[in-house]
């Protein structure tokens, strides 16, 4: 038996094999850090930003430059489980005008976005929205966002946490292709839970028909008179909707109190974006779950790529990252490993992980010993009863039915809890890999995850 890892006494993690990224992640179990965030004029309010505050609104982060609320029911009442419980079984309103949104438009938007995305931008028809991924030139992903098509001719990136509008500045820098690349104010807000369709048939009446809305379709609608695009989308597997409501800057309060007024016979609640749900789901967080320096395979992204060549997403065309992915893909198929570290899919003992974790928690092989991977996502899932995750774990070759990499579904490994989840102090607890998603999603393509 390998004698206990002690994380009480931790420094700094190098046991973790990160040696195929040029900036490990910071695996220093620091903790909670009581700090006072700064309000300043660095960080940009949202439009909705004060009507976050008076929804209670006690705590934020920053995301994509700007302050993004985290929290509304505080921990002595209850705190993000009642959240959980409003998204589940009523409906909810997120304020995620955090996701910047990135126009594209001219005679060769499409052109310019079918050389940033894996993705065949062609067969995304007008007024579709779809899941996308954005490489480097090395495989890496850039960002993971929304991509709605609006016209032939105009498409938004919604976007995770990245400083993607800058980044595809860059790439038409010299005008190779004959569009425009500009933010533009458009805000979202989603209406996520069981009771979104009624809701919004009652904030939109019969402006358009949801019965027959696609999952990803897009429509034109007017909310308290206000031009806005709804998609029928989220970030929850529950199902929802997004409204992108136009000169938001403007026209804030009136969409705002509308969703408001319409929602209060539905039991509406104002929340965080329901990172406990997102996770059930298997919805990866750009930025928590990967960032640029993990490529698709890794994470569970290999769908947009493909590994055959001949998926329905490969193109003959030229697109950033296409010779750095298929070399990888060529040598998973060749049974090589390309990349050490995989995300897997967790269920975990320990006290219910009810908040945030602060740091990457570290988790060691099955009879202990020094950490050889880390907890991305954790929290808990009240129906399963048991805590579940996602995390990094050596790549073992495994594939999927599909073809693509995965966790080998009931290794087992230790995960070293902080003492609040922690069963026995200094003492890690029992995780086994499994299947994710770990809760089916409303819609069953919301993210097209990797299943065994």
């Amino acid at each position: 038996m390998s004698k206990e890892f002690d994380y009480t006494k931790l420094k700094h993690v190098t046991s973790v094999d990160q040696s195929d990224r040029k900036v490990p992640y910071n695996l220093r179990q620091s903790g909670p850090t009581k700090v006072e965030m700064l309000i300043s004029t660095r960080v940009r309010k949202s439009p909705y930003w004060h009507l976050s505050m008076q929804a209670g609104c006690w705590r934020a982060t920053v995301y994509n430059r700007i302050y993004h609320p985290r929290g509304y029911v505080k921990p002595e009442d209850g705190g993000a489980m009642v959240e959980y419980d409003a998204i589940v079984n009523h409906v909810t309103m997120w304020n995620v005008a955090v996701e910047r949104q990135i126009q594209v438009k001219g005679p060769e938007a499409e052109k310019f976005v079918d050389y940033v995305i894996t993705r065949d931008a062609t067969k995304i028809s007008p007024m579709r929205a779809r899941y996308v991924i954005l490489c480097n030139a090395y495989g890496g992903v850039l960002n993971d966002p929304i991509l709605l098509r609006i016209s032939k001719d105009e498409f938004w990136f919604s976007l995770s946490d990245s400083d993607i509008g800058m980044y595809l500045q860059g790439v038409n820098a010299d005008g190779r292709f004959n569009c425009t690349v500009e933010e533009i104010d458009a805000c979202p807000v989603q209406i996520q839970g069981p009771k979104s369709k009624a809701l919004m048939k009652d904030l939109l009446g019969d402006q358009v028909d949801l019965e027959n809305m696609p999952f990803y379709g897009l429509a034109e609608v007017e909310v308290a008179g206000r031009s806005c695009v709804i998609s029928q989308s989220g970030f929850s597997g529950e199902a929802g909707y997004e409204i992108y409501l136009r000169n938001a800057t403007l026209y804030a309060d009136d969409m705002w109190n509308a969703v408001l007024e319409a929602g209060k016979k539905h039991n509406l609640m104002v929340i965080a974006p329901a990172h406990h749900r997102r996770i059930q789901a298997g919805i990866l967080s750009w930025g928590q779950d990967m960032d640029q320096q993990h490529n698709p395979y890794q994470c569970n992204l290999g769908y947009q790529v493909s590994l055959s060549g001949k998926g329905e997403w490969n193109k003959t065309a030229d697109y950033v990252g296409k010779s750095a992915l298929e070399k990888m893909g060529a040598d998973i198929k060749a049974g090589k490993k390309p990349y050490k570290l995989q995300l897997v899919g967790f269920e975990l003992g320990g006290k219910p992980i009810e908040d945030y974790a602060p740091d990457f928690w570290l988790i060691s092989n099955e009879n202990g010993g020094e950490p050889v991977g880390f907890i991305t996502s954790p929290w808990y899932h009240p129906e399963k009863k048991t805590n579940i995750a996602m995390g990094y774990v050596p790549f073992d070759g495994t594939l999927n039915s599909n073809g693509f990499p995965k966790g080998k579904v009931g290794t087992k490994f230790k995960v070293h809890l902080p003492e609040k989840y922690s069963e026995s102090p200094g003492k890690p607890v029992d995780a086994v890999i499994v299947d994710i998603p770990f809760k089916e999603s409303y819609n069953a393509n919301t993210r097209e995850v990797v299943k065994g």
